[in-house]
């Protein structure tokens, strides 16, 4: 305001100096009008918000004694790395970034990469996770500026070591340990309603892998993490509009770690949780789908493998928790067996309402085995296979919006079912549940 009045009683200054050549005199109120009006306009365009970082390129190259790889920015970022054990692994964090790489993470050997993965981790927080084919050290990251045409480049160098030095090493560091706990903790639900006071059922849906950890992928690319969250969503539609109150563990692409998708059915005293992935299997002509409870040994061999390899996806995410494998621990609690038994309850009732929307597993379409997704002793939890990536023709069903409409009505029916009173349900299910 000062500064303004200064310019007006400047401007007034140099117009009374020459106000003898005027024709006619100014008026103070004629000049003010005068300065306002020519004054520059303020810029009244929106504030442009800073753009998202992009990584725009990943490259592995092998040299005589390291294995580099280069990342690709559209700007330079902070990035850290750390090792992980167990597999071999090397982290390489950041904060969050948009992905703008041709064509699928890569899958095949290159020196001392076996493969490589990337996604976001947790909202605001973006990684790597290259799982290694040999122990390595990483050398300080080298940042290249811009050079015809090309964006910024980190180059990592992995250099051999031993498996001792490796272990050494290997490890969360605690900051980032510490920012995890915190993430999962804010995840959780702050304030929710007491367990005699609710009325509505609570239903907590799972969609399997995400984030860093794509799951299985089928010949045309179509990524697990991808196909259950748009089936997920879709299953948490129709149960909103049956009223049930239903709650997601993840409903983007993010990375949500075992144990926290249970402590968040826990959290919120769900009466039921549904986690849902897809299958693979090394013969192609295997489909159809099937559904999981949990049990100490496994069913059968292939559902200890699938088990096995489900309960290794936070590994995949480059992440782990060590000491939350001793299932046989919980299933000594009584209470678990009144879990156990709703739990395969349901999954009979899911794989009756399923038979006329897909195909299912011929043989054991109902299995169990050591899910550590499935270990809350107070909440009856399933995980349903939807069906064979591995297998084209069930691949390519499983993509179309009709086939995944119709399997959530499928599944939110034997939701319906699993609460019905023994009277609505009719005597069917009342010699079902003496059974």
């Amino acid at each position: 305001m000062r500064l303004m009045r200064e310019c007006v009683l400047a401007a007034m200054a140099v117009l009374l100096i020459g106000s003898a050549a005027a024709q006619s005199p100014q008026t103070v109120d004629d000049v003010i009008d005068k300065v306002l009006r020519d004054a520059p306009k303020a810029d009244t365009r929106p504030v442009q918000q800073p753009r998202e970082p992009m990584v725009i390129g990943v490259r592995v190259g092998q040299h005589d004694d390291r294995t580099r790889f280069v990342v690709e920015l559209s700007e330079p970022i902070a990035m850290r790395t750390f090792t992980l054990n167990t597999p071999n692994r090397v982290v390489i964090d950041m904060p969050s970034v948009k992905w703008h790489l041709e064509g699928p993470p890569r899958t095949g050997g290159f020196g001392a990469v076996r493969s490589y993965r990337y996604g976001t981790f947790r909202k605001g927080n973006s990684r790597f996770v290259i799982d290694l084919a040999q122990p390595v050290a990483v050398g300080e990251p080298m940042v290249l500026e811009p050079v015809n045409g090309s964006g910024y480049r980190v180059v990592f160098d992995l250099f051999p070591t031993t498996q001792a030095k490796f272990d050494r090493t290997a490890g969360w560091p605690s900051d980032l340990r510490a920012r995890d706990t915190a993430a999962q903790l804010a995840a959780l639900p702050k304030n929710p309603p007491p367990l005699r006071s609710r009325i509505k059922r609570v239903i907590v849906i799972d969609p399997g892998h995400g984030g860093t950890d794509p799951g299985t992928h089928s010949d045309d690319g179509q990524a697990e993490k991808d196909l259950v969250l748009a089936v997920s969503l879709q299953l948490e539609r129709v149960l909103l509009a049956r009223g049930y109150t239903v709650h997601m563990t993840r409903d983007s692409d993010v990375a949500v770690e075992l144990p926290e998708r249970r402590a968040i059915a826990q959290s919120w005293h769900a009466d039921l949780l549904i986690s849902i992935h897809a299958n693979s299997h090394p013969n192609e002509g295997v489909s159809g789908l099937s559904i999981y409870t949990l049990s100490e040994k496994g069913s059968d061999a292939e559902a200890r493998a699938v088990a096995k390899k489900e309960n290794e996806a936070d590994k995949r995410s480059g992440a782990e928790r060590a000491g939350d494998n001793d299932v046989a621990s919980i299933l000594l609690a009584l209470s678990q067996r009144d879990t156990m038994n709703k739990s395969s309850r349901f999954a009979e009732a899911a794989i009756a309402s399923l038979r006329s929307e897909t195909d299912i597993l011929p043989h054991k379409p109902h299995r169990d085995a050591a899910f550590l997704v499935l270990k809350s002793p107070e909440v009856p939890s399933v995980l349903i296979e939807l069906g064979y990536m591995t297998n084209s023709d069930e691949a390519r069903k499983m993509q179309t919006d009709s086939w995944r409409a119709r399997v959530a009505r499928a599944i939110a029916a034997a939701v319906d079912r699993q609460f019905m009173t023994a009277a609505e349900a009719g005597p069917a299910a009342v010699r079902a549940s003496d059974e």
